[in-house]
């Protein structure tokens, strides 16, 4: 590691905004999220607090599954605008003091990449081993993996070559084959080349399951193929060869999208010995109601198991690797819908809650483009309101199981990818200020009350609460660097902390129920009154009680 990111490392105490381009802001009125559109809003994000923008895909592709089937790794997709557009925006967000990180999806490409295309055409091609191709088994695939996104064969069928090729997703998206040093090579070229241009880092889609697993083996009973392909044996060489080969030539910031990591692999990914990623989401929390191999359902995550996974990775990261702290994203359901409350009394309220807890851990905090305003998810009527391959497939198959279209579009409004893909609420004008045409996917329809130009200009909004919060965050080391202390661990009502750093005490308290509680923290003093440095009611008692409101959340700068 260079001396640079040994001495700089800036992400530790960075604000990460995600922005999901289709859904953020239409320049032109054809009903698209574009790059002119992202620009518009950058003082938006910078009075927000934010120091980086995550931009998921907005490379060439058909748009199968949102962007992240990627025919071109080169050149900006048209419905976003053009590269000259991209170099503005970089322009933009460099000049207000801000970085910009592009999602590098690389364990898979789109069927129409060129590559592929070659690879298609004869056993001898250049590019066959660019991907992951095989003979058949007993007259069928080479194996009885099934898909992701359709729960068919991983394996689709060529005549031209009488061979399958994989892919873990959808057919249109064949898996990259990370054991051919020429395809790696190609991939590091193209990284060293967006770096050059000026950005700032990488999100690393599914970046786990680049390395197979030896001979491609079925899936035995109780496994899954999403367990069998996590982590394979060569994924962390593979990194780390990344590192030498780019990363280390760069001040640049990387968090890999881990699905299957635990906290040992975690540990591997992100150490801070700085050999492969800076950090990497985990989707241990999110996974509590079922996760993704069994998500189709109603269930609720229940405080007492966000509690412990919370705390666990705090507890095995510090000291060893980095977290990174997020409550949703363009995969994930709206977090006010899934972990607070949808109740008008209490959805502001409970936002604020969840980013107060989560965001003042250690690690580096991802804000999903509308949680700063509370956004929730949109619940669809029909499957024709439906846009995302997931959730169609999804809606099939309860169907299928025997449900009814309401009960089917309820569950799928409730833990599908579209219902966090509506477009932002900038304000409440038709169109949500998102557009002056006809939305690619169904605006909620409650814009007219939540939206950006209403939150920005009201003092307690849960827009100026972020922005208070991330302010608060960068205001004393000890929300980067202090020891992460829980108490109330046995509270099935309560989540509670404290950061510990230089003899300075901060006390995170957090009431997750729609009851008052009492919390009273044993070690605050009798003769120092701790001091309040942000909450989420105005009119708190719990300085004089002890007393949280429902839903409350309060922060206490107390004696050590």
């Amino acid at each position: 590691m260079t001396d640079k990111q040994t001495n700089n490392q800036w992400w530790k105490s960075a604000a990460v905004y995600q922005i999901y381009p289709k859904s953020f802001c239409d320049s032109n009125g054809d009903g698209i999220g574009d790059i002119p559109g992202i620009i518009s809003k950058l003082d938006y994000l910078k009075n927000l607090g934010i120091d980086v923008l995550w931009l998921s895909p907005v490379y060439k592709s058909p748009g199968f599954d949102g962007g992240y089937d990627i025919s071109d790794y080169l050149n900006i997709d048209p419905a976003f605008g053009s590269m000259g557009d991209f170099r503005r925006l970089l322009e933009e967000v460099h000049s207000r003091g801000a970085k910009l990180i592009m999602d590098l999806v690389v364990n898979h490409s789109s069927n129409e990449h060129p590559w592929f295309i070659e690879s298609c055409k004869s056993k001898d091609s250049p590019y066959r081993d660019y991907y992951i191709w095989r003979d058949g088994k007993n007259g069928g695939p080479p194996n009885n993996w099934t898909d992701f996104f359709s729960g068919a064969s991983c394996w689709e069928y060529s005549e031209t070559t009488g061979q399958y090729n994989l892919h873990l997703f959808s057919k249109r998206q064949p898996d990259l084959n990370w054991d051919n040093p020429a395809l790696r090579r190609e991939i590091y070229s193209m990284m060293r080349q967006w770096l050059d241009m000026g950005v700032d880092g990488f999100r690393m889609d599914v970046i786990s399951y680049i390395s197979k697993p030896e001979g491609l083996p079925d899936v035995r009973e109780g496994q899954s193929v999403s367990g069998l392909c996590a982590n394979g044996p060569h994924v962390h060489e593979y990194l780390r060869e990344m590192r030498r080969e780019v990363l280390d030539k760069y001040d640049c910031m990387t968090v890999g999208e881990t699905a299957g990591v635990t906290v040992e692999e975690a540990k591997k990914y992100a150490s801070l010995s700085g050999d492969e990623l800076n950090m990497v989401f985990h989707f241990e929390a999110n996974d509590l109601d079922g996760g993704e191999n069994y998500k189709w359902n109603k269930n609720k995550i229940e405080l007492p198991g966000l509690k412990q996974v919370y705390t666990k990775w705090q507890k095995e990261l510090s000291g060893k690797a980095w977290n990174s702290l997020y409550l949703s994203n363009h995969d994930q359901p709206r977090s006010v819908s899934r972990l607070g409350s949808e109740l008008e009394e209490y959805r502001e309220r409970s936002q604020k809650l969840l980013a107060t807890c989560a965001y003042l851990m250690q690690g580096t905090p991802f804000i999903y483009q509308g949680e700063e305003l509370a956004m929730t998810s949109r619940r669809f009527a029909s499957p024709d309101e439906l846009r995302d391959i997931e959730g169609i497939n999804a809606y099939k198959s309860l169907i299928k199981d025997g449900l009814s279209q309401s009960e089917a579009m309820e569950i799928v409004s409730l833990r599908g990818r579209d219902s966090a893909r509506t477009p932002m609420q900038w304000s409440g004008e038709p169109g949500a200020g998102f557009t002056s045409g006809v939305p690619w996917l169904k605006i909620n329809g409650n814009y007219a009350k939540i939206n950006a130009a209403e939150q920005v200009a009201r003092p307690d909004s849960v827009y100026n609460y972020y922005r208070r919060l991330i302010a608060l965050r960068k205001s004393d080391p000890v929300f980067t660097d202090g020891e992460y202390v829980p108490i109330f661990e046995e509270r099935g009502d309560v989540f509670a902390y404290l950061r510990v750093c230089g003899g300075k005490s901060i006390a995170v308290l957090g009431n997750y129920s729609a009851k008052q509680v009492s919390a009273v923290v044993s070690n605050i003093s009798a003769e120092i009154m701790p001091r309040a440095l942000i909450g989420n009611i105005k009119s708190s008692v719990y300085l004089t009680t002890g007393i949280l409101q429902p839903y409350e959340a309060i922060v206490l700068e107390i004696n050590a």
